[in-house]
C-alpha cells in the first residue's frame, strides 16, 4: 500500500448543511490517521459552504452550482497534487457531490474505474430532482449526464465510462422508480444491488465484482463510500434513511478485495452526519471498519 494522504474535502454544497460537513473532523476525531497509519499532515480544501442557498439555478436546475465548481476547482487541485506525490488519496467529506472534484482529476491522468458503494442510484436528471441536490445526480454527473457547466469540466466528459464504473449496494429501486429517476440499469454500469448480495451471499458477488474490475482497460480505480450502504440498523446517521443495508464486516470485505487488486489510488468516505450519532459510536464503528479494511489489506 502506497502512504496515504488524507483530505478533509467537508463540503455540502450538493446535499444541505445538517451536520455531514462535520464527518470528516469527526473521523479524524476518532483517531482516523493513527489507526490508518497514515502521513500525519491531513490537508484541508477550503469549503465554501457559507455560500450555501435553496435556490435552483436556472440553467442547471441544482442549487449551489458556481459553489460547487468552484469547491470542486480547489479540491481537484489537491487531488492532483496527492496522485502526483504518488500517495493514496482518502478523502473525507461532505456529500457525494465532491466527485465532481476528483473524477475529473483523475481523467486528466489517465482513464480510472469507479468502484460506488452507495444505497442510492444518484442517478436523478436535475429537473427530476425533488431538491436539485447534486447528492441526487452525482454518478450521473460524472458519468456525463446532465448540465455542460457540471459534466464537461475541463472538457473532460465523460469523467469515468459507463463500463468503468461498478455500482454496489443499491436499494431505493422502489423510490428511483416513484420519483422518475432515469435507470441505472438500463446503462452500461456494472450493477450489484442489495437484493443481489442478499440472495447469492457477498462471496459470490466480489467475485463477480472482481472479474469486472481485473479485465477494464483502466490505469486504476477510485472508490467512492457513501456510508449509507451500511444496514439502517448499525448507521442510522444519515439524512435519507432506507431499510436494510451492508454490515460493517460485508463493507469492509468490498472495500479490502478492491484494495487487494493494487488498482485503487484512493477512496472518498460521504454522508455520515454527526448530529445524529449523540453517542459517538456510529463514527468510531466507521473508523475501526475502515482501519481494519485497509490494515488486512497492507499487511496481505
Amino acid at each position: 500500500m502506497k502512504n496515504i494522504q488524507l483530505i478533509s474535502a467537508a463540503s455540502v454544497l450538493g446535499l444541505k448543511p445538517s451536520g455531514t460537513e462535520q464527518l470528516a473532523q469527526t473521523l479524524l476525531h476518532c483517531g482516523l490517521v493513527e489507526k490508518l497509519q497514515a502521513l500525519p499532515e491531513v490537508k484541508h480544501v477550503p469549503v465554501l459552504n457559507a455560500r450555501y442557498s435553496t435556490e435552483r439555478d436556472p440553467v442547471t436546475h441544482c442549487i449551489n452550482t458556481q459553489p460547487l465548481l468552484d469547491f470542486s476547482a480547489a479540491l481537484n487541485k489537491v487531488i492532483g497534487e496527492v496522485m502526483d506525490e504518488r500517495c493514496f488519496a482518502f478523502t473525507l467529506g461532505g456529500d457525494c457531490s465532491i466527485l465532481l472534484g476528483i473524477m475529473p482529476a483523475l481523467k486528466a491522468r489517465g482513464r480510472y474505474g469507479l468502484v460506488f458503494l452507495d444505497a442510492h442510484a444518484d442517478f436523478y436528471e436535475p429537473e427530476r430532482s425533488l431538491t436539485g441536490e447534486a447528492a441526487d445526480m452525482d454518478l450521473a454527473l460524472i458519468s456525463g449526464r446532465g448540465p455542460e457547466i457540471l459534466t464537461n469540466i475541463d472538457q473532460l466528459r465523460p469523467y469515468v465510462k459507463d463500463e468503468h464504473i461498478i455500482h454496489i449496494g443499491q436499494r431505493d429501486w422502489e423510490e428511483t422508480q416513484h420519483y422518475g429517476s432515469q435507470d441505472i440499469r438500463k446503462t452500461g454500469i456494472h450493477c450489484f444491488d442489495l437484493q443481489q448480495i442478499r440472495t447469492q451471499g457477498m462471496d459470490k458477488v466480489m467475485k463477480a465484482v472482481l472479474a469486472e474490475l481485473n479485465v477494464m482497460p483502466i490505469d486504476g480505480c477510485w472508490i467512492h463510500f457513501d456510508t449509507d450502504v451500511l444496514s439502517d440498523d448499525i448507521n442510522p446517521a444519515v439524512d435519507y434513511r432506507l431499510p436494510g443495508g451492508l454490515s460493517f464486516a460485508e463493507a469492509a470485505q468490498v472495500i479490502n478485495s478492491i484494495l487487494a487488486t493494487g488498482k485503487a489510488v484512493g477512496i472518498s468516505v460521504t454522508i455520515f452526519n454527526p448530529l445524529l450519532d449523540k453517542e459517538g459510536t456510529i463514527a468510531q464503528g466507521i473508523t475501526d471498519m475502515l482501519s481494519k479494511a485497509f490494515l488486512r489489506s497492507s499487511n496481505s
